[in-house]
């Protein structure tokens, strides 16, 4: 099916149809993880798409007839004003705090969804539908391989030093050769006598998948004592 100047009523009826399906396979990904946008928040934004882009196509038949009869329009600007509009919504669902990102990835789906709502509007049933299936597939399938992928992680380590005073045991030098690296970042005095409080930043380049690095904890003994040890993760979701 491709987009007609006079789409009948059951060329509209399909479209919308596809859509629904379409925007609830997605939807329920993200709604199956709680995620902010969610299932019915999908279907909406594909729904909206592809009623506005079949509102496109009615009017083409009105399109490029002269003033006499018509008012020229370009309908055009009704996709093209629907994915703006989808930017405001993905923008809403993007948050912030501190060194954690998260609503990349729905504010992404959002604006896939729309396209796709664009594409069966437009009655190119065909490449709704191939995009819907690479999009749930995306969703799906890639978090597997994302969390293998070796990548820079994070944690804030905090110990207590049996010296009470500098110079401290090189907590770097302590866990050199096994792939962490220790900056300082800052010393606190505690009420506890021969004891003072140190924190670092670890890092270090595994998979996501793979368990905290708790067994560098042993390498610290005996001198330091391990008082907490916070792993950062960077969510983009």
């Amino acid at each position: 099916m491709e987009m007609h100047l006079h789409p009948t009523a059951l060329d509209i009826t399909v479209r919308l149809v596809l859509t629904l399906i379409a925007s609830f396979l997605i939807g329920l990904n993200r709604e199956s993880a709680s995620h902010s946008a969610g299932l019915r928040t999908t279907v909406l934004v594909g729904l909206a798409a592809c009623i506005a882009t079949s509102q496109a196509n009615i009017l083409l038949g009105l399109a490029g007839k002269t003033p006499d009869t018509f008012t020229t329009m370009d309908v055009m600007r009704l996709p093209l004003g629907i994915l703006t509009g989808v930017g405001f919504i993905g923008g809403g669902v993007i948050l912030k705090r501190e060194n954690l990102v998260s609503g990349v990835t729905t504010a992404a789906t959002i604006w896939a969804v729309s396209v796709v709502g664009i594409c069966f509007g437009g009655g190119q049933l065909i490449l709704g539908s191939v995009g819907t299936v690479l999009i749930i597939l995306t969703l799906a399938a890639l978090p597997w391989i994302d969390i293998r992928i070796p990548r820079d992680q994070r944690a804030h380590l905090v110990v207590a030093s049996t010296a009470d005073r500098p110079p401290f045991p090189d907590l770097d030098e302590l866990l050199r050769g096994s792939g962490f690296r220790a900056r300082f970042q800052g010393v606190d005095h505690t009420k506890e006598p021969g004891r003072t409080l140190l924190t670092f930043d670890l890092r270090w380049r595994r998979p996501e998948i793979d368990e905290p690095p708790l067994e560098i904890l042993n390498n610290l003994h005996p001198n330091y004592e391990v008082r907490s040890f916070e792993v950062i993760r960077e969510a983009l979701h």
